[in-house]
């Protein structure tokens, strides 16, 4: 028997119990639609996260001062006095090629006020530098400049979010001074808008100000919280980071078996950190999700039975025509694939259009790819493989005398 005319047969039976089968596909299309969705969700939101850490500078390398004493337990804080500008030199002394910008950083919290307006935000104390690591840009102005640094000028950078704030009436805010903890800046630049980070911290919620007039102003201390380098691309992280590890181990003059009082972070391991976490959870949820496949391919199994045991006579007298065990056993495994693949079809297409409803409404990122789809369409073929078998092989070793007396 052909494969045309074993299709004519199953589609000509699966219409005789059209809301049979229906109920019967209704577990494959909820499993492959839910597979569907959280693999699109999950890895939406792994490109959303790369997209995001890349829009902070997917090269930036950050070093943060770590508390080191013998017995005691190793805790990161700003509060640490174990960067200083020192450091920095000592960083720019290597004249590495992998190395092509370097910015200390020192920051507080306060009031910043315009007249009878205010808004609490972070000064951020930075060199010139910072922008391009950080991938910061201007939306108007200028940028202080090495010799504000030097000067401890109190000049500053404003995010979209504070001039917002302090300049509800759209007034143009370059040249106007304003107030942070009672000091006095001018305005000489705004920065351009990069909206909220994956981990809902509103980016545009900043000033930047040289770091020597954050230090001798505001914080009135001698070290850094921070430095932020950048390198000059992805491959070469690794070489930077090696480099500068080696340039502030020898700024603190610590000896071979010392521990660092400082570590180093790079996008790099961030990014791998968060996307292996989000990998797990999609893997967890779509496991979770293909349990349904699981139970579609029972319910497909279940049905099978039922039509075998109804159509008993029916295999008899095809038994008795000349029918072969193995055209009775395609027959039935042709129907099962059948609805499993139709049901396949229906539930990607409910999956890409739930997935969508879910990027509208409640604005999370989605991507639907094509190696998901492949997937599911597998699965469902493999479904309808296993799970039928064993009905259809049942039908194939029914005798076909008994099956003719069947009642």
């Amino acid at each position: 028997m052909n494969i045309l005319n074993l299709i004519k047969i199953a589609l000509k039976a699966l219409r005789k119990n059209k809301m049979r089968t229906f109920l019967t596909m209704l577990g494959i299309i909820i499993g492959v639609a839910a597979v569907i969705t959280v693999m699109a969700i999950g890895a939406g939101s792994k490109e959303s996260i790369r997209s995001n850490l890349s829009g902070m500078g997917s090269n930036m390398i950050n070093v943060m001062p770590v508390m080191n004493e013998p017995g005691s337990v190793r805790m990161a804080g700003s509060s640490m006095q174990t960067l200083k500008q020192e450091d920095v030199e000592a960083i720019k002394k290597l004249n590495s090629p992998n190395i092509k910008g370097i910015s200390p950083v020192v920051a507080s919290s306060g009031q910043a006020i315009n007249g009878i307006n205010n808004w609490p935000t972070s000064l951020v104390g930075v060199s010139p530098d910072y922008l391009d690591i950080r991938q910061l840009k201007l939306k108007d102005g200028i940028v202080f400049s090495e010799a504000d640094v030097k000067s401890f000028a109190k000049v500053c950078l404003l995010g979209n979010t504070v001039v917002k704030n302090l300049f509800p009436d759209g007034e143009n805010p370059i040249g106007k001074v304003i107030r942070f903890n009672k000091i006095p800046f001018q305005v000489i630049g705004i920065l351009a808008a990069k909206g909220q980070s994956n981990f809902g911290q509103d980016q545009d919620d900043i000033m930047l100000a040289p770091y020597t007039t954050v230090q001798k102003r505001i914080t009135a201390t001698h070290y850094l919280q921070s430095i932020y380098a950048s390198a000059t691309s992805e491959t070469a992280s690794e070489a930077a980071t090696g480099e500068i590890k080696y340039a502030v181990r020898e700024s603190h003059h610590l000896a071979a078996d010392e521990d660092d009082d400082f570590e180093v972070r790079t996008q790099t391991e961030l990014l791998t950190m968060i996307s292996s976490t989000s990998s797990l959870l999609t893997i967890l949820l779509t496991v979770v999700a293909g349990i349904s496949l699981l139970i579609g391919g029972i319910g497909i199994m279940n049905i099978m039975y039922v039509s075998v045991t109804e159509r008993t006579r029916e295999i008899g007298l095809r038994m008795s025509i000349g029918a072969k065990g193995k055209d009775i056993m395609l027959q039935f495994l042709t129907e099962a694939i059948i609805i499993s693949i139709t049901g396949g079809i229906i539930g990607v297409v409910f999956g890409i259009v739930v997935s969508k409803i879910v990027a509208l409404i409640l604005n999370w990122p989605v991507f639907i790819s094509e190696i998901s789809i492949v997937i599911s369409f597998l699965v469902c073929g493999v479904t309808g493989i296993f799970f039928g078998y064993y009905p259809a092989q049942k039908a194939a070793r029914l005798d076909p005398i008994d099956a003719l007396r069947y009642e």
